[in-house]
């Protein structure tokens, strides 16, 4: 059986994926930032609005590079604590060290703070210096799977380290695609790689409701989206890129 993830930003992505037939979220906000905690207002709506899907939460408390303070992991722990509390099936973490490799106390108190939901290593993977000394330290520190690009701008690009990784994971760890996945490279991504599990996002824009407009304030620095462009999880293309692996 392979599963199929989709990185969301919303209640409405939840509902949108499970209508559409995906396994699994990964619940997140500020996506144009890769993906940050979300509010636990959030966690907990995302969680009563979906029966069947199980939706994991990323613990991540900035942009940046993944080097963190012990505040910071403090602010982590009391995160993933309280993700668990809500509901959450999963929580996905990842933290290094300055010098590329895992952060190895700090995953491990994450993890103990999860308790027995599955954790899932996100793609801080893709910036350290030795990915298979990180598989193995992330089979040894229990993690579920790990989420990874090849450690290129997608995995089509990447294809190559992932069926390796894949090769030498094994049934110890799994190894999830992520990055690029559309509806037209899908098939080619399950025949380069064989991984049994993956992640996509499925988003477009759409036009804000807003009648009033003040086109001259900006909300964010000079990176921005217009104000009144809103992106969201669409279950048609989650549907399409379902329909070409399946097919």
């Amino acid at each position: 059986m392979t599963t199929f993830e989709i990185c969301i930003d919303s209640v409405e992505g939840a509902i949108a994926a499970e209508a559409a037939g995906a396994d699994r979220v990964e619940l997140c906000s500020a996506l144009f930032d890769g993906g940050l905690t979300p509010s636990i207002g959030t966690i907990e709506t995302a969680l009563r609005s979906v029966d069947r899907i199980r939706v994991h939460v990323i613990v991540r408390p900035r942009a940046g590079d993944f080097i963190y303070s012990p505040a910071e992991v403090d602010a982590m722990v009391r995160d993933v604590r309280a993700a668990v509390a809500a509901g959450a099936h999963g929580v996905v973490i990842g933290a290094l060290t300055p010098e590329g490799d895992v952060d190895v106390p700090t995953t491990r108190k994450l993890i103990e703070a999860a308790g027995d939901v599955s954790i899932t290593f996100h793609r801080a993977f893709d910036m350290v210096r030795d990915p298979f000394q990180a598989l193995e330290q992330l089979v040894e520190l229990g993690v579920h799977r790990v989420l990874t690009s090849g450690q290129e701008v997608s995995v089509l690009e990447g294809a190559p380290l992932i069926a390796e990784l894949v090769r030498r994971a094994g049934d110890r760890i799994v190894v999830m695609p992520g990055g690029g996945i559309t509806p037209r490279n899908i098939a080619r991504i399950i025949a380069a790689t064989g991984a049994q599990e993956y992640h996509f996002a499925a988003l477009v824009t759409s036009d804000s409701p807003a009648v009033h407009r003040n086109p001259r304030p900006l909300m964010g620095g000079a990176l921005n989206r217009p104000e009144y462009e809103r992106s969201g999880t669409s279950g048609e293309l989650v549907g399409q890129v379902l329909a070409a692996a399946r097919g």
